[in-house]
C-alpha cells in the first residue's frame, strides 16, 4: 500500500436520494477489466449506495487529495451493485485484499460511459 499522501483515490459524485443535490465521497477502489470497483462497508445502508440505487448514473474522477482529478478527469459512469455470486465479485475481493488488506462489504461497479 502507498502512503496516504501519495495514494490515488476514486472521487465518486452521486445525486442525493433525498436532497437531489450532488454528493461526493473519496473512496478506495480497484480497476479490473476496464471498470472500477469500490466496496461499501455499510452495504445498502451507505448513503452513497442508496443514491446509486435511486440514480445509477454517476460521475467520478481519480486523483490524490490535493488534486482529485489529476489522474483521471471527471467522467460519467453507470453504477451497479455486484451480487456476491457473480464471478467478478471474488476477483474484486482478491484485488481489494491485495491492495488494501480489506474487502469486507458490498461491491459497487462503475462502467464508464462514453460522452
Amino acid at each position: 500500500m502507498c502512503l496516504m499522501s501519495d495514494e490515488i483515490f476514486l472521487y465518486l459524485t452521486t445525486i442525493g436520494h433525498k436532497s437531489g443535490l450532488p454528493h461526493q465521497i473519496e473512496i478506495w477502489f480497484v480497476q479490473h477489466g476496464g471498470r472500477y470497483y469500490m466496496v461499501a462497508e455499510r452495504r445498502e445502508q451507505a448513503h452513497w449506495v442508496q443514491n446509486i440505487l435511486r440514480r445509477p448514473q454517476v460521475q467520478f474522477s481519480l486523483g490524490r487529495r490535493n488534486a482529485p482529478t489529476a489522474v483521471l478527469p471527471l467522467a460519467w459512469a453507470q453504477a451497479r451493485l455486484v451480487p456476491a455470486d457473480e464471478p467478478v465479485a471474488a476477483e474484486v475481493h482478491a484485488l481489494m485484499d491485495a491492495k488494501y488488506a480489506w474487502s469486507d462489504g458490498l461491491i459497487v461497479e462503475l462502467q464508464p460511459i462514453e460522452q
